[in-house]
């Protein structure tokens, strides 16, 4: 089977044409012509034989066996086979700011595609840049995608542009990868948040930290923002900052000193890009003797302060981390030795093989990458919506927003494990 996939890669890389083509793609059409019926043995048969046509001449709809099935999928996605559905066809927008998500303007485009191709249907899916999220430019390309005939919507924006949609209150579904209900303020019952939990994960994480915490973040925006609440949250853990708090009354509030409140003790360093010693934090400072340490930072960044822990033997009792660090380059890149006590959130926690061999076709991932995931969760979602058909993700939504599951896991020396509290 996977050797199948892998000769029909140049299929998949021609499929992508839709992004600068109007010419439809061919499709393939396989007609049952054997006189005698096949049932799941006789199938199997079929796929083990490598007569995958003869296979799929039978599989012409969702098969009881679930392995067959999956076949099934992979099958006339590759293929590109002609849709046996012959309801309306759907018709996605996406809206990219391309200058904002970067190398997420193709991949969401891929994540989106790549479930499209898996179903039955025909279907449209266009794509609308704009340079900024500012309500002008918005305001632009919602007319036309209205114009064009789209209902449904994925749009990877920032906060800012999600804000500025918000106040825009546009008449069409939209789904926001990017973003948490939690980070915005909207009554509106068509837009949908699909970006995960960042303060429900540092909520579990905390309930592994010893005092005192030790908080490295990068200098971003973000990183602020991240190392505030968990500064408060660890202090305080029945308070939970105001999620409509403005970023200037966040840094009004926010203080560079040492925090004491019923014997637990936080400390917050903020390291530029450029930073790559951390000897004036890390060497001979008792202050952070046994310390949990909270790190907020990309994994490039986050490896630096592994390996910087051991060789300043710091002694940490544990290091927690949110989804930021879930990548399989964090166990390739690191010693064991510096990451064996390290604790990561994770949200990433429903597989798709069909969606997950599908999207490795076009070179996406939707296993550790955080953002193409909760899109397909979206692409998902819409098209149970629209077709009634059952959702591949059982995750469930709760006043608009995906409430995803979260695991805390272990990096060991070859793959993330399930990390196992201390008996007490």
């Amino acid at each position: 089977m996977k050797k199948l996939l892998f000769l029909l890669v140049p299929c998949i890389v021609f499929a992508q044409s839709f992004m600068i083509s109007n010419i439809p793609i061919p499709k393939m059409y396989i007609q049952d012509l054997d006189p005698y019926t096949c049932n799941d043995n006789c199938m199997k048969e079929l796929l083990d034989n490598g007569q995958i046509f003869s296979f799929l001449s039978h599989a012409n709809k969702k098969l009881a066996d679930k392995d067959l099935d999956e076949a099934r999928s992979i099958n006339i996605a590759v293929l590109n086979l002609g849709a046996a559905n012959t309801g309306a066809k759907l018709k996605i927008a996406l809206l990219l700011p391309y200058n904002k998500i970067g190398k997420y303007a193709s991949t969401t485009t891929n994540a989106t595609f790549a479930y499209l191709m898996t179903k039955s249907n025909s279907f449209m899916l266009k794509s609308y840049k704009i340079d900024k999220e500012s309500i002008a430019d918005l305001q632009q390309a919602f007319t036309q995608i209205k114009s064009d005939g789209f209902d449904y919507v994925i749009a990877p924006l920032t906060a800012k542009g999600v804000k500025n949609v918000i106040s825009l209150d546009p008449d069409l579904n939209i789904y926001f990868p990017t973003i948490n209900k939690k980070d915005v303020t909207s009554t509106s019952p068509s837009l949908v948040f699909g970006g995960i939990d960042y303060k429900k994960q540092t909520q579990m994480l905390l309930h592994e930290a010893v005092s005192p915490l030790v908080i490295f973040s990068d200098k971003s925006q973000i990183g602020k923002k991240l190392a505030l609440y968990q500064e408060k949250e660890f202090l305080h853990p029945t308070v939970d900052i105001n999620d409509t708090m403005s970023y200037a009354d966040e840094v009004s509030v926010y203080s560079e000193d040492t925090n004491l409140t019923e014997g637990k003790k936080v400390l917050k360093y903020f390291i530029s890009r450029r930073t790559t010693n951390l000897e004036r934090y890390l060497k001979e400072n008792e202050d952070i003797v046994n310390a949990s340490f909270f790190v907020n930072t990309p994994i490039i960044k986050t490896g630096m302060i592994l390996s910087q822990l051991t060789l300043y033997d710091v002694n940490a009792t544990n290091i927690l981390s949110t989804q930021i660090n879930y990548d399989p380059l964090l166990l390739s890149m690191t010693q064991y030795a510096d990451r064996k006590n390290m604790i990561v959130a994770n949200s990433i926690t429903q597989e798709n093989n069909v969606l997950i061999e599908t999207n490795s076709l076009l070179g996406n991932d939707i296993v550790y990458d955080w953002i193409n995931y909760t899109t397909t969760v979206g692409i998902d979602y819409f098209y149970s919506l629209i077709t009634g058909e059952d959702r591949e993700y059982t995750i469930s939504v709760s006043d608009n927003q995906m409430m995803y599951d979260i695991e805390l896991l272990r990096p060991g020396i070859s793959r993330f494990f399930r990390y196992t509290p201390p008996q007490e």
